[in-house]
């Protein structure tokens, strides 16, 4: 069946968003054959497209409306009928082809209006359920487009571990970028167990001892749950474990290389070249 061409153009539209902002899941979305890969392009352009909703420099309930606006656009476009931005044909036609549940895009809007009314989590636990909004249901969907047996939930539970790692990875790379801009995710409960002022975390120097024992300590927990999640490969596609190698490996990498600088995450984002982005996503090939 021949796709009408303003679903292609949406579909292009989603493409060229995710190749130029993706950075480390474009290398990993390359693992797929085409058409699934269309899906991750439409899947990832939706998920910036609410960010960029919610960090635009706006007033928090204009921000608010316009997410609340967005919200029932996948209902919308998972029917079939017209919405304004331009990605959404494609992210509806991708649903419908792999079965993806609408609540989870309902959820990932949850998580960015977190960031919206930021505030300080008082526990873990607490941010384990911004990590679940803004992370892990995002795997979720994933698995729809890579294929998977669920297990009666073993998978989801499993991906649950893989988007903490992931969103733990991303907190502590941006720790010093977030507190200066505002917004502290690390637990109240774990800066008083190290006894570190959050207005620490705001500073451009080498952390001091006692901050560098809190971001080995979360660290600890992020590959904690890196190999947690483990065995999700298992129940994914054959078509879909390299892309899950790629990006849990980026990442993985991503962490090893905060540790490898002692948790100097204050002065500057760290990162891992592309080179070795792009070795890590072939690797992933491999069985």
């Amino acid at each position: 069946m021949t796709e009408p061409g303003s679903l292609k153009a949406s579909y292009r539209f989603c493409s060229t968003l995710a190749r130029r902002e993706a950075r480390n899941f474009y290398y990993a979305f390359l693992l797929l054959p085409p058409a699934r890969r269309r899906s991750m392009c439409a899947l990832y352009a939706f998920l910036r497209h609410a960010d960029d909703l919610a960090d635009r420099p706006a007033p928090d309930a204009e921000r608010e409306t316009a997410l609340a606006g967005l919200r029932q656009d996948p209902d919308r476009a998972i029917a079939g009928e017209a919405t304004l931005w331009p990605g959404m044909q494609a992210l509806g036609d991708a649903a419908r082809r792999h079965a993806i549940p609408a609540n989870l895009f309902h959820q990932a809007i949850d998580g960015v209006l977190m960031d919206v009314h930021h505030r300080r989590f008082a526990t873990f636990a607490e941010l384990a359920d911004y990590c679940h909004h803004v992370a892990s249901v995002v795997g979720m969907a994933c698995l729809h487009i890579w294929g998977y047996c669920s297990e009666e939930g073993r998978a989801e539970a499993l991906a649950e571990h893989y988007g903490l790692a992931l969103q733990l990875t991303n907190i502590l790379r941006d720790v010093g970028e977030d507190a200066r801009a505002g917004r502290v995710y690390l637990p109240r409960e774990d800066l008083d167990r190290f006894g570190v002022d959050p207005g620490e975390l705001a500073g451009h120097g080498i952390p001091s001892d006692r901050l560098r024992a809190l971001l080995e300590f979360e660290a600890a927990r992020a590959r904690g749950c890196y190999e947690a999640g483990k065995p999700l490969e298992d129940l994914v596609d054959r078509v879909g474990r390299p892309v899950l190698r790629a990006i849990v490996g980026i990442y993985h990498a991503l962490l090893d290389e905060i540790i490898r600088r002692d948790y100097r995450v204050l002065e500057r984002r760290l990162a891992i070249p592309p080179t070795r982005k792009l070795a890590i996503a072939v690797r992933s090939l491999c069985p």
